[in-house]
């Protein structure tokens, strides 16, 4: 009983529990077991761990031709580099080639994902206590705000809306990639980085954002005085937002065409080899109708 008392005495508030890693975090953690279970030749657990990493990231499907072009939502994916290196891992895995070692093609390729995945910034590695006016300044160079691999807090973001309406006019790309942003926080900036005139990068990868962002962003871009010049904005590994819906892309495209010739911004079709140049536009605005693409090409012979 006596012990009791001395601790409602001496004690304050319970301690504030850690927050739950980033998505990112818990990611990279499977691919490092994908690797030990490799190099210790168990292929079906490793099977089974990539399974879990794809639908994870929203990545689910089963042969490569339903992924790339049966099912539309995967034209229109926030990461597609991540797409590509787990379907070459899923190959390897499945499909192995007998005339070398799969295990260095699978290490090469999770390592190429883990390096993806992750902040390498060399900021991160020398994070402030707290941003100021100063050392948001220092973070600028050449128009660009690189943020990446720096956590933020609220206070941290109120310090970096008025930064930004106070000094964003001539600010081209605004990194804020691994910088621990949730729905919350972008909220706030939204409205101060929808009114920068020059802004055409935005990179907000690697956070805790959801579907409800998208939603914002979304929503957002419909008014074209918003965003005038945005043309790339970079959603991919954060919580469970896997695919762009299209009338994001089709804001971007709307901007995009005012600054250059190009015909598309997607990137997943840079995965067909048989489309070719000059085509692009045109397929693009068949899937904008909702059709259903012309053409696939056969199917593998190994289920992914």
């Amino acid at each position: 009983r006596g012990g009791k008392t001395g601790r409602s005495h001496s004690g304050g508030a319970a301690p504030t529990p850690a927050p739950s890693p980033a998505p990112y975090v818990r990611r990279v953690g499977w691919l490092r077991e994908i690797q030990a279970t490799i190099r210790e030749h168990k292929r079906e657990h490793a099977v089974h761990i990539l399974r879990l990493l794809r639908k994870d990231l929203g990545l689910e499907g089963t042969f490569l031709n339903e992924v790339l072009y049966k099912n539309a939502t995967f034209l229109n994916l926030v990461d597609p580099i991540s797409h590509d290196l787990l379907m070459s891992l899923a190959r390897d895995l499945q499909c192995p080639k007998k005339e070398y070692d799969p295990w260095k093609s699978s290490d090469r390729i999770c390592r190429q994902l883990i390096y993806h995945l992750t902040p390498h910034s060399k900021w991160h590695r020398h994070v402030p206590q707290s941003l100021s006016s100063n050392s948001l300044q220092k973070k600028v160079s050449q128009g660009s705000m690189d943020l990446s691999g720096i956590p933020l807090t609220m206070r941290d973001v109120h310090r970096m809306a008025y930064y930004l309406q106070n000094n964003g006019d001539h600010l081209t790309s605004v990194d804020l990639s691994f910088t621990e942003l949730n729905d919350d926080m972008v909220r706030l900036l939204l409205p101060f980085l929808w009114v920068l005139p020059k802004l055409t990068h935005l990179s907000l990868n690697g956070n805790r954002l959801t579907r409800a962002t998208m939603k914002e962003l979304t929503d957002t871009m419909k008014d074209m005085n918003k965003f005038p010049c945005l043309a790339w904005v970079d959603l991919g590994n954060n919580v469970d937002v896997s695919s762009m819906p299209q009338p994001l892309l089709v804001g971007l495209r709307k901007r995009l065409s005012q600054q250059t010739t190009l015909p598309t911004i997607y990137e997943a079709l840079d995965c067909d080899p048989e489309i070719p140049s000059g085509q692009e536009g045109g397929r693009l605005e068949d899937e904008e109708a909702g059709s259903t693409p012309r053409h696939a090409v056969p199917q593998q012979g190994c289920e992914r």
